[in-house]
């Protein structure tokens, strides 16, 4: 969890991560002597003393759980040699009240030698190695955007539902493509589904579908939805540097847009983003935040502060979270997700 825990500096400062973060409850105050002197600077033998007892940083007590923690590492680590991926995120989340149990960002660094680089190359300058630094410091999960793609059918889907302007017996055809203006966009089954409802759209994760119910929120109510959803502002989380989602201004959401939107593309979130919101959606319909801190402890163990997460505002009504998580269910029960599926557990 280097990205995450962070560390300090020569002057015991934080520099990255929850360092940064709990500064101020970590950092303790320094000590002092005052002690009388001449014109000259020379201490005075015997003078009057007064002593200020340094008093000791207090303790963060977090969310992570070491236990998944440590495997989602090893999986990461997996997957960078399977995929040759130059990087990978696992995020391991609570959605019902925002707690992370892990964040992993592979390749991770040593946090007892932070200025050690992992991938570093003979002959650097130090502005490079500089520049490398920052990179490898970088919590990606939570400071950097990427299109989500299908995942974020989960949020036009709760949005349709959530509008009126789809049921699940609503029927429509795909035949492996849609053309929307000048465009031909394809499903990834290029041979298409054929004739499907909404529910079969969502299992097979129809890209034609998506771009019909799309149109049917229309641009305006989708980029309604994407505030009421928290989308455009960012989760609150309790690291530094989290970013900001990139999108387009309403005006310039044409046809095009609007059904590349509908299925995540040609805008960017975080991960950290599209997993709250996701959470949202399904945990009944209420916003979370995202954390990592607790409680705040001195160093005898006494919690001195349990720290409180508040639950955001209602972002989907109850009956919509209900419907997609049946909708989420039958994608690992039946759908294109069945990889997912382990034997005694409900998993969308």
């Amino acid at each position: 969890a280097s990205k995450v825990l962070g560390f300090t500096g020569g002057d015991n400062q934080g520099i990255v991560g929850l360092e940064v973060s709990y500064e101020s409850l970590l950092k303790g105050l320094d000590g002092s002597i005052l002690t009388m002197a001449t014109a000259g600077g020379v201490e005075i033998r015997n003078g009057a003393e007064d002593r200020k007892e340094p008093i000791a940083g207090w303790n963060l007590t977090t969310t992570l759980d070491l236990n998944v923690m440590e495997y989602a590492t090893q999986v990461a680590n997996k997957l960078l040699e399977q995929k040759q991926a130059k990087t990978v995120e696992i995020i391991i989340m609570n959605p019902q009240n925002g707690e992370i149990y892990a964040m992993v960002n592979a390749p991770e660094f040593d946090l007892n030698h932070p200025y050690t680089l992992v991938n570093g190359k003979e002959g650097m300058s130090e502005k490079e190695k500089m520049t490398a630094l920052n990179a490898m410091w970088r919590n990606l999960a939570v400071s950097d955007t990427y299109e989500p793609g299908s995942t974020f059918k989960v949020v036009t889907a709760a949005a349709a539902l959530d509008k009126g302007v789809v049921k699940m017996t609503d029927t429509f055809s795909c035949p492996g493509y849609k053309v929307v203006e000048d465009r031909r966009i394809r499903c990834h089954k290029t041979t298409g589904h054929g004739a499907e409802t909404f529910e079969q759209g969502i299992m097979n994760s129809c890209n034609p579908v998506f771009i019909d119910i799309g149109q049917r929120v229309g641009a305006e109510d989708f980029y309604g939805y994407f505030r009421q959803f928290g989308l455009m502002e960012k989760t609150g989380i309790d690291v530094p540097g989290e970013a900001n989602i990139i999108m387009h201004k309403l005006e310039n959401i044409g046809l095009v847009e609007l059904a590349t939107m509908s299925f995540g593309q040609s805008f960017q979130i975080t991960p950290m983003q599209m997993a709250a919101t996701v959470s949202s959606i399904i945990n009944g319909g209420i916003r979370i935040t995202p954390h990592f801190g607790i409680a705040i402890e001195n160093q005898d163990g006494k919690v001195l502060k349990k720290l409180s997460w508040p639950k955001g505002k209602r972002v989907v009504r109850a009956e919509t979270s209900e419907t997609m998580r049946f909708l989420l269910e039958k994608v690992v029960s039946e759908g294109g997700g069945k990889k997912a599926y382990i034997e005694g557990y409900r998993i969308g």
